[in-house]
């Protein structure tokens, strides 16, 4: 199951008079890496480099930023990769310390600081959500809230008209079992319409 972080976590490594900065955590897409990417040359306007590696599904990246080619971004995306993580930013900001760290030293100093960061970041499941509606008879409304609070749904909307109309999001995996269980304790009295979004 893939997992992402609970919250941003930093790292700081000094390797031959360089410092890295690195930072993990989680990011929706590429629009909201570049923005953090930007926040970060703003905070550091006198850093070398401010490389980053996103994986994100089809939104996935690795930036070297000046670094030779293959020795900040890709590395870095590697880490993220062998972690099992979905929907993650890693960055890390250097100040160049006047000694030249070769590829091989790039490579690692990268590396470095994305799973140093890593090593304290709490990973979390991603758990899938599913929207639902539910219609029920008032006399079924406390049943099916009792349902939906017992499944860990998050309800989001309770209509009161001609029936009570519940809208709601479960995780994938609970989805079948509520609805399995919904239909049997309302004695086939409850409809489920499309969710209205």
């Amino acid at each position: 199951m893939p997992l992402t972080l609970a919250a941003p976590v930093h790292s700081e490594l000094l390797i031959k008079k360089s410092r890295f900065i690195g930072c993990v955590q989680a990011v929706p897409d590429r629009a909201a890496a570049q923005a953090i990417v930007a926040a970060l040359w703003a905070e550091h306007p006198t850093a070398t480099h401010v490389c980053w590696a996103l994986l994100a599904g089809g939104q996935s990246a690795a930036v070297d930023d000046g670094e030779p080619s293959g020795t900040a971004g890709r590395p870095m995306l590697e880490v993220l990769r062998r972690q099992d993580l979905e929907g993650v930013l890693a960055t890390v900001v250097r100040y160049y310390g006047g000694i030249q760290l070769g590829a091989g030293g790039l490579v690692r100093a990268y590396t470095d600081s994305v799973a140093q960061a890593l090593l304290q970041a709490e990973k979390v499941p991603i758990r899938r959500l599913t929207a639902l509606c539910c219609e029920a008879p008032y006399a079924l409304e406390g049943l099916v809230r009792r349902e939906l609070d017992a499944a860990g749904a998050q309800l989001h909307d309770v209509a009161h008209g001609e029936a009570v109309v519940f809208q709601f999001s479960v995780t994938e995996e609970a989805a079948a079992a509520l609805q399995a269980r919904l239909n049997e304790a309302g004695h086939g009295r409850l409809r489920w319409p499309d969710p209205q979004h």
